[in-house]
């Protein structure tokens, strides 16, 4: 005999991953992928989940299992759309055509980011790079002539 939970009761770990069909390990490894995911934690390390806590972690379970998102990516989603998409995801009220320009907009922010570090530098910010090479290898020369003059010194 289970006695149902009032649904503003606290969940504990092994509840909420029952819930989600997940790991309890799952849990604490999003717990420190998303610092968003907050539980209250008590004597012992005892954590317990807030109903909005629960709707939070599912809506990471959905964008990453049901909707093909990766760790990074929902932490983009999470920087770009907020905590209440991924709230209202894990509720089911996000539009799947929303769900998809969201994804669009991270897939388009993570190609922008791959097509940068490949973009040459040009103009003043070359000759900014140019500047800067030419006082760290003045530096490196001056840190070997003083390592080489304490070598002479001591030998």
């Amino acid at each position: 005999m289970t006695i149902q939970k009032s649904a503003d009761a606290f969940r504990t770990i092994s509840e909420v991953a029952a819930e989600l069909d997940v790991p309890q390990h799952v849990l604490r490894f999003w717990e420190s992928k998303f610092n968003q995911i907050r539980p209250l934690k008590r004597g012992g390390g005892r954590r317990y989940y807030r109903p909005e806590d629960v709707d939070l972690l599912r809506g990471v379970r959905t964008l990453l299992y049901n909707d093909g998102y990766t760790i990074k990516g929902v932490q983009k989603v999470f920087r770009e759309q907020g905590v209440k998409f991924v709230t209202e995801t894990g509720k089911g009220m996000v539009d799947a055509s929303v769900a998809e320009l969201a994804r669009e907009a991270v897939e388009r922010g993570d190609q922008e980011e791959r097509d940068g570090i490949e973009r040459p530098i040009k103009g003043a910010g070359r000759k900014q790079l140019a500047a800067i090479l030419e006082d760290l290898i003045s530096l490196k020369d001056e840190i070997d002539e003083t390592l080489w003059a304490d070598e002479e010194e001591e030998g």
